[in-house]
């Protein structure tokens, strides 16, 4: 397999494994609204080991959206703030050479991204009742829950098997 079809191959399978993880926190609530634990939100870490999550976890974000009946201005800007943070891991890896500040660095821009963006799509295109800072409370421990703990835990799991899962050059 060459190198295009694995970092496409990982892509889609990052983005359907987003899917089926936003469908599972949707069956106990927690996939949108004004607090949200997406699980698939700690596949934002895996831009630390390849570029092809970042189109992954957007498709995946936008797949999921449409999925749980989201609007159309939460889809676009809940996936934007998707994008964003995985650009962000990415970053991290790329600048910090997968170094131990790195993997700890990893979830903050996912975090960040959504934190910002994700209470302003509540307020102004859900019109839930609250303000920013209440959402942005809200979503930013949900997405320390989602990012920082669990994300940690798996990019912990996945390091010492990294070089196998995430190989580019396979004859």
């Amino acid at each position: 397999m060459n190198n295009k079809t694995l970092f496409i191959t990982h892509g889609a399978i990052i983005a359907a494994i987003y899917v089926v993880l936003t469908l599972l926190a949707n069956a106990f609530g927690l996939a949108n609204y004004v607090i949200q634990v997406r699980f698939s939100e700690a596949l934002t870490i895996l831009p630390f080991f390849t570029p092809a999550a970042i189109p992954g976890l957007f498709a995946g974000c936008i797949i999921s959206n449409v999925l749980t009946g989201c609007m159309l201005l939460d889809t676009v800007f809940g996936s934007l703030a998707t994008l964003i943070g995985a650009l962000g891991t990415y970053f991290i890896a790329v600048r910090l050479k997968h170094d131990r500040t790195a993997r700890y660095l990893s979830p903050l821009p996912p975090i960040l991204a959504n934190t910002i963006i994700v209470p302003f799509v509540l307020a102004c295109v859900y019109k839930f009742e609250g303000s920013i800072p209440y959402f942005m409370l809200t979503v930013g421990i949900g997405e320390v829950i989602s990012c920082g703990m669990l994300g940690l835990l798996l990019l912990a799991a996945l390091y010492p098997r990294r070089c196998a899962i995430f190989k580019t050059n396979v004859e």
